[in-house]
């Protein structure tokens, strides 16, 4: 898969939910590798800030994010809206300190997403795969968030209230490609008993009965009615049952599940990466959304190249025997046993470390350990597989090694091992040059990673 911007920009105009203001938002077309980000256009400057995890610094109704003093809030219907259309890079444009409510849910975005269409760039995707579970628990709130190794990506989520009119709810988006129609439309709620809090707090300046469902479930009198009313700037209502006051009826019998699950969907997106794993999420809100998302951040942090998926079950994209007629090289120095992956700009080949390697007889007797130079060299031969990739009849070419710069051997490897190497380009191919960034991994651990340059000539 290759990353996605949009094919064209669009704006979306409306009512700030905190801070009641008309605010203007654009969302455009960026470069490959740009990600998506916040460029505040009405301070000096016009500072940009990532949308990732790490830079949250608010939860407190609606996810924050901010870059010194800049900050843009209540992101998050947007961001759900772009992951769910697989879109990688944009760039937003925001004249305050926050994106328009619109209708209180993402169907506005999702609705002009669609219209405007995608793009599709020469980079390739690059995704966060969960190959263990990952947990979260707030023991206090008793919110959790796990997620759980799939082949695609999905999301589970269920709300707790202790109220008489919103019940216990549960939530599903089983494929991307429902997101539109099951979960865009539905809107952020709010419980009556939580208004005037809000409003002491200087929140919800711009909230009314068209951009959120409210919610009416503790017995309040007419005054006190009267005066929540007033500060959402709304008229007077009369209510004698508990329930939704809103005029719009809810779009779904769990809407506020579906509205929760769009929330975990947009602060998930602060991975910075689409996921191939099963989200389920308890009593979620922005604050456990955001710290699990920080938590996987941290995780990208450590490690550069998050480790192939290597199904030993699947047939290769190239054997040993297509390797033979590709690389000149034979025993005792043919180090690739199959290729598993390859696109267009990246490689993904194996070998398994015997102990029978001729090598380990002098390397060492008492201790066998995969020499760094031979690493090195396994990890050159996958490189040199995926330049030939690039030519019509690869067999009448070679590769040769021009450059090895950044070296670093992190871990040994000894006899047992399999060997995942990844091999991408960091550049066009020029005049036959080649520059690639290679890792080696055992397991999960990168045990040595360098930079290449090759150069493929034709055979005489």
């Amino acid at each position: 898969m290759k990353q996605r911007t949009l094919k064209s920009a669009f704006t979306v105009t409306g009512k700030g939910l905190h801070t009641g203001l008309t605010i203007e938002a654009s969302f455009n077309p960026a470069p490959e590798n740009h990600g998506i980000k916040f460029e505040r256009v009405d301070l000096e400057g016009n500072p940009t800030i990532d949308a990732l995890a790490e830079n949250v610094v608010e939860t407190q109704r609606g996810t924050v994010i901010a870059r010194g003093e800049a900050k843009v809030s209540t992101i998050e219907h947007a961001l759900a809206s772009l992951y769910a259309a697989g879109i990688d890079i944009c760039l937003v444009k925001v004249n305050a300190p926050e994106l328009p409510i619109l209708d209180g849910s993402a169907k506005e975005y999702a609705k002009l997403i669609e219209e405007v269409g995608y793009e599709e760039q020469k980079a390739e995707k690059c995704y966060y795969v969960v190959k263990n579970k990952i947990e979260l628990v707030d023991e206090n709130s008793g919110s959790s968030i796990v997620i759980l190794p799939d082949e695609e990506f999905s999301i589970d989520t269920m709300i707790e209230f202790n109220s008489p009119v919103l019940p216990n709810q549960f939530a599903s988006l089983d494929n991307l490609s429902k997101f539109k129609e099951e979960i865009a439309g539905c809107r952020t709620f709010v419980f009556v008993r939580e208004i005037l809090p809000l409003v002491a707090n200087n929140l919800i300046k711009g909230g009314d009965l068209n951009n959120a469902i409210v919610i009416y479930d503790s017995p309040l009198t007419q005054e006190s009615l009267d005066k929540i009313a007033d500060a959402m700037n709304v008229p007077h209502k009369n209510v004698n049952e508990l329930g939704y006051v809103n005029d719009e009826p809810l779009h779904f019998d769990n809407e506020p599940a579906r509205h929760k699950l769009l929330d975990v969907l947009g602060d998930i997106a602060l991975i910075g990466r689409p996921i191939k794993g099963h989200v389920i999420a308890t009593r979620p809100g922005h604050t456990i959304n955001t710290t699990f998302a920080k938590k996987i951040r941290r995780e990208l942090k450590r490690q550069d190249m998050q480790t192939p998926v290597y199904d030993p079950n699947k047939e290769p994209v190239m054997d040993i025997n297509r390797i033979r007629q590709l690389l000149p090289h034979r025993y005792p120095f043919l180090l690739v046993d199959k290729i598993i992956e390859l696109g267009d700009t990246h490689i993904v080949g194996i070998k398994n470390v015997s102990g029978n390697e001729p090598f380990f007889q002098g390397h060492f007797p008492q201790e066998p350990v995969m020499p760094g130079v031979l690493l090195v060299e396994a990890m050159a031969q996958v490189g040199g597989l995926l330049v030939l990739n690039t030519v019509d009849e690869p067999e009448r070419y070679s590769t040769y090694f021009m450059k090895i710069d950044n070296v670093k051997f992190r871990q040994k490897v000894v006899p047992g091992d399999t060997l995942i190497f990844h091999l991408s380009l960091m550049t066009e191919i020029r005049r036959g040059c080649a520059v690639m960034k290679g890792y080696a991994f055992v397991g999960d651990k990168i045990v040595t990673e360098a930079e290449f340059m090759a150069q493929i000539i034709k055979n005489k």
